[in-house]
């Protein structure tokens, strides 16, 4: 087995551009489903859109989830239930709180991430960054409350916290994209439990093929792109990354809807900046890690059971 070392700062660098590239995709791809809401409901477009991952996915990788490794196999599924949970009940959250509030109680995700992972007192500087910013740009202090609607964004924190660590543990040890194959039909499964059925019936030529253009936007090419970011950057930085996202969509908003950031905006854009930039320059993965074992190579059999041999790997630091 061959492990190569990149430069640290190299692979920071690298993996921001990727997550970077992410949240724009996840953006737009939100921005361009608003329409549907109206035809489908929130539930319904995102249910349309995993199930289209979930068709584009495996046609293009063709997984093999049967060569995984029985602990890789459920990691894979409990990262398929992650992503549809945290995809359906923000949904639900938006439905019943103010976006800022939900999107504030839902970034407790990452940002529990990245302080539980962050390293110490010093690893507490970016997210505690972050976590300002996020609050100034999205004053979650306005607005009414809903109980279901706070348990709801709460839960899509929860599992927006497991989807970047189960991410980062799938990506190690399965090659590609073989993992997020496996994963993204098995969070439309979930989807359709709870919404397909009544989706199904009303769909159309011009939904079913809205819903595989925005499939691409989110969440087959953010999603491919996150899982080899993580391959690169440490939970932590990837965590406190990700509280970039409501600056791109003040951005996002000033550029294509006309609205103007008010003054706290502007200043939790800086802090979220400021974030982003330390855990750029602190976040490379530093420790040599093995290559995928899961379909590294051609199978063995030995001792009753299927082994791989492994294949020259380029382990990022």
């Amino acid at each position: 087995m061959v492990s190569i070392t990149a430069a640290p700062g190299t692979s920071a660098r690298s993996g921001t551009l990727m997550a970077l590239g992410s949240m724009s995709c996840v953006q737009l791809g939100l921005a361009l489903s608003v329409h549907l809401f109206g035809e489908v409901g929130p539930l319904g477009a995102a249910w349309l859109r995993l199930a289209w991952a979930a068709v584009i996915l495996l046609a293009a990788v063709r997984p093999r989830p049967w060569r995984f490794r029985r602990s890789v196999l459920l990691a894979t599924v409990a990262l398929g239930i992650a992503t549809a949970g945290v995809t359906m009940l923000f949904m639900v959250a938006v439905a019943r709180l103010p976006l800022g509030t939900a999107s504030a109680l839902e970034f407790l995700g990452p940002l529990g991430v990245a302080v539980a992972r962050g390293g110490g007192r010093r690893g507490l500087l970016w997210p505690g960054f972050a976590a300002a910013g996020v609050l100034l740009l999205t004053h979650p202090w306005q607005g009414s409350l809903n109980l279901v609607g706070i348990a709801s964004a709460l839960g899509a924190a929860i599992c927006w916290a497991a989807y970047i660590m189960l991410t980062q543990a799938v990506g190690d040890e399965v090659a590609g994209l073989q993992g997020l194959a496996v994963s993204i039909p098995v969070a439309a499964l979930a989807a359709t439990l709870v919404s397909g059925s009544a989706v199904i019936g009303d769909l159309t030529p011009h939904l079913l093929l809205a819903g595989f253009g925005l499939a691409l936007l989110l969440p087959v090419i953010p999603f491919s792109l996150e899982m080899y970011a993580l391959r690169r950057m440490t939970t932590s930085a990837f965590g406190t990354l990700m509280c970039l996202e409501p600056a791109i969509a003040l951005v996002a908003g000033l550029a294509l809807l006309g609205q103007v950031p008010r003054v706290w905006s502007l200043a939790g854009v800086a802090f979220v900046i400021a974030a982003g930039l330390g855990a750029e320059r602190s976040g490379a993965r530093t420790v040599p890690r093995a290559a995928p074992r899961v379909l590294a190579g051609p199978a063995v059999l030995e001792g009753g059971e299927i082994q791989h041999e492994p294949a020259a790997h380029s382990a990022v630091g």
